[in-house]
């Protein structure tokens, strides 16, 4: 049964199509981070929601005319990668592009569900053509099931926004909580944060440097997370001479994507757009990580600040953290 829906979006046709397969364009409207192989026979990764990740190949790439790729959920019986099939074509209109999805294959009761899905998500795409970005998307805000993964996919996705949002004239600028660092710097340590989780997931990195910097975050974190999801929670790793359970260090990630996207924010007059929900599950890996010997005397993270208890939970987080709110 397949579900089609049709949308004019206020863009070229080149423009349009660079929106629904370049993975930068992908992160301002449908995706939390991409992997695209963008020729018939390459293959795509793309986290739409934390924890929900769909998979497939492309079998037709016509550049600003058409695209045409199988469709599935990573770890999912009812609908693997490779199950459907979406073909998306693109016209000339008045206007704009008029863009044709129809996404083929489904049973009646996966038609309905992602019917919902591309009805949410082509509207994001009408709107990042018109705003330059569809902004947080609200369906990433509370990740189901929360782990170690969606949590670092989820905050990801908040620290992205908070990059998206950072003119490269300001990459110069004095960070607020460090002002010896600037927004580059700071930039520079959570990238090299993230490449150390992922060396220990087994991720390969790519050789180019990307332009901005939420383009280069996105460039250590899609390797990383999806080295994680392939190695799985279990286990131990060595932080150092310290072991450590592998799903309670990579919360470290978590609490680097958050922290430093308060951070980025407070720099440029930003407001960091993050759910209670998840902003208490970091703050409660912040409880478990961040012991007292690791304050301090030139330490990872300055003594706690006082804050009202009935502070917001955001708030608490950063105080915990060793910043003044």
């Amino acid at each position: 049964m397949p579900y089609e829906k049709s949308v004019l979006v206020p863009l070229g046709a080149d423009e349009t199509f660079a929106l629904i397969t370049q993975p930068d364009r992908l992160r301002r409207w449908q995706a939390i981070t991409a992997r695209v192989d963008l020729r018939a026979g390459g293959a795509y990764r793309w986290t739409i929601i934390p924890g929900h990740t769909a998979c497939g190949t492309f079998t037709e790439v016509e550049p600003g005319k058409r695209v045409v790729f199988t469709w599935g959920w990573e770890d999912s019986a009812d609908l693997p990668p490779g199950a459907s099939t979406v073909m998306v074509t693109l016209e000339p209109a008045e206007g704009g592009t008029l863009v044709r999805l129809v996404h083929d294959g489904l049973t009646g009761e996966q038609a309905a569900s992602h019917a919902e899905g591309w009805s949410h998500y082509l509207d994001r795409l009408v709107t990042v053509a018109s705003q330059g970005d569809a902004g947080a998307d609200e369906w990433a805000a509370v990740p189901q099931p929360l782990d170690a993964i969606s949590s670092a996919e989820a905050t990801l996705a908040v620290c992205q926004l908070v990059l998206r949002g950072i003119p490269e004239s300001a990459y110069s600028d004095p960070t607020v909580v460090c002002p010896k660092f600037t927004i580059a710097e700071l930039a520079e340590h959570l990238i090299g944060s993230v490449q150390f989780f992922g060396y220990e997931a087994g991720a390969q990195f790519p050789d180019a440097r990307a332009a901005t910097l939420e383009a280069r975050v996105a460039a250590v974190a899609q390797p990383t997370l999806e080295a994680w999801h392939d190695r799985g929670l279990d286990g131990i790793i060595n932080l150092g001479p310290h072991p450590m359970p592998a799903a309670t260090a990579l919360g470290i990630v978590s609490i680097e994507f958050l922290v430093h996207a308060w951070d980025f924010a407070q720099a440029t007059g930003q407001q960091v757009v993050v759910s209670d929900a998840l902003a208490e599950h970091v703050l409660q890996l912040a409880h478990k990580i961040i012991t007292p010997e690791a304050r301090g005397g030139g330490s990872s993270f300055a003594d706690e600040v006082p804050v009202d208890p009935d502070a917001q939970v955001m708030d608490r987080l950063i105080a915990f953290t060793g910043r003044a709110v």
